[in-house]
């Protein structure tokens, strides 16, 4: 992994030397625009609308645009005195429970590794946090934009996760909301049925990216010049069922797969086998003496 990103960790007077790496990444397949009869790379070009002239990138700037349509330009330089207090640092403002911090707030993530010179302080405040199970609330400066952040620890190491702050968190104003839905007893204890019948630990391991790997699957055969071999007509959706019947059927259905994915018991193994050989001894007998079994 490579770094991107060099600063410290503020913890009162302590500062702890620590450099940023991303700790997650994207396995989409990617592609390239290309003109379809050639396979020709397509290239954008900075085109002005005013002047009508192709526009060098030295020359580009940030533009706002006001809500009559005119454009307030920005140059490099005017951000260049902006306010940025925790530039180059990591300050810790408080520690609060992790159960306080809403999910939907988190947005990316990045590990920290300490400089040779701040790792015993970087150790203490590791296994300090981690003993209290709490996190540290702090705010960073990445990429000329300031954040609130969640410090915790993930397999001995810092995991810095990036905040959204609580004005860019849209509401759930739906209209249903407002609206009265009457569910009846039944309807209740059969949905929570299905629910029972679905607990399982969460294992990441054992999900995979099947769109993905379709992807790679056409490039691989579009590599070897082999034909592609559909997946499949999608299945057409009937008209709605009828709730009870669709919630009754879910559970019976789970309550199958639950049943072939559980491996039988020595003893329940065993019995089918005892029971073959009884009826195979009662057939022999009768063989012998020509009665019926």
């Amino acid at each position: 992994m490579r770094s991107i990103w060099k600063g410290t960790v503020s913890f009162g007077l302590v500062t702890i030397p620590v450099r940023l790496f991303t700790a997650t990444e994207r396995r989409d397949v990617t592609f390239h625009l290309v003109h379809g009869e050639d396979g020709g790379r397509i290239r954008f070009r900075r085109f002005c609308q005013a002047c009508e002239e192709e526009v060098p990138f030295a020359d580009v700037a940030k533009g706002y645009e006001l809500p009559g349509g005119d454009m307030v330009v920005l140059a490099g330089d005017d951000f260049d005195d902006l306010p940025l207090s925790t530039s180059r640092r990591i300050e810790v403002l408080q520690f609060s429970p992790a159960g306080q911090i809403d999910p939907i707030l988190l947005d990316k993530a990045y590990y920290l590794e300490p400089d040779p010179a701040g790792v015993k302080p970087y150790v203490l405040l590791r296994d300090a946090l981690e003993r209290s199970g709490l996190v540290a609330v702090v705010k960073v400066a990445l990429r000329q934009r300031e954040s609130l952040a969640a410090l915790r620890v993930r397999d001995g190491v810092f995991l810095l996760e990036t905040m959204l702050w609580p004005d860019e968190v849209r509401s759930a104003d739906f209209a249903f909301l407002e609206e009265g839905v009457d569910a009846r007893p039944q309807e209740v204890r059969m949905t929570e049925s299905l629910i029972e019948t679905m607990v399982a630990d969460f294992e990441p391991s054992a999900h995979r990216d099947g769109y993905r790997e379709a992807v790679q699957e056409v490039i691989e055969a579009k590599i070897e010049g082999r034909e592609i071999v559909s997946a499949g007509a999608p299945v057409e959706e009937g008209p709605p069922a009828d709730l009870m019947a669709a919630l009754r059927a879910s559970v019976e259905a789970a309550k199958k797969e639950r049943r072939g994915a559980a491996p039988a018991t020595g003893k329940a193994a065993a019995e089918p086998a005892k029971k073959d050989g009884a009826a195979e001894e009662k057939a022999s007998r009768g063989r012998r003496t020509g009665r019926p079994a």
